[in-house]
């Protein structure tokens, strides 16, 4: 029996964002953990902070991570592409914005 939930490897196709690209968080993220310096369950970003792409790197060779620097809050908080949205394009969110219930994610 597997226990674990299967997921679409996300590093086959391009980055949803670039670096230097304006975003908005779409949700709380709170330090899962892996945030030095800060107590876990605390908030790193809030709902509607606004911040760029610094940098992409990638997670288990299957999602991408996004370094974010969240100008307002001086802080550089790794961000999935499900936990933002771009500025600088007119377009709609990442469909899992779409479809993912509002929820509180971790930073990771």
């Amino acid at each position: 029996m597997t226990l674990w939930r299967e997921q679409e490897v996300e590093i086959g196709k391009p980055p949803h964002f670039m670096p230097g690209e304006r975003v908005r968080a779409t949700r709380h993220i709170k330090n899962d953990g892996t945030y030095p310096g800060k107590e876990i369950g605390e908030n790193l970003v809030r709902m509607g902070d606004e911040g760029y792409v610094r940098d992409i790197g990638t997670f288990l060779q299957q999602f991408y991570i996004y370094a974010v620097e969240w100008v307002g809050r001086g802080s550089v908080v790794g961000m999935r592409a499900r936990e933002m949205m771009s500025l600088d394009r007119a377009s709609t969110p990442c469909s899992a914005e779409m479809t993912a219930a509002p929820e509180e994610g971790s930073a990771g």
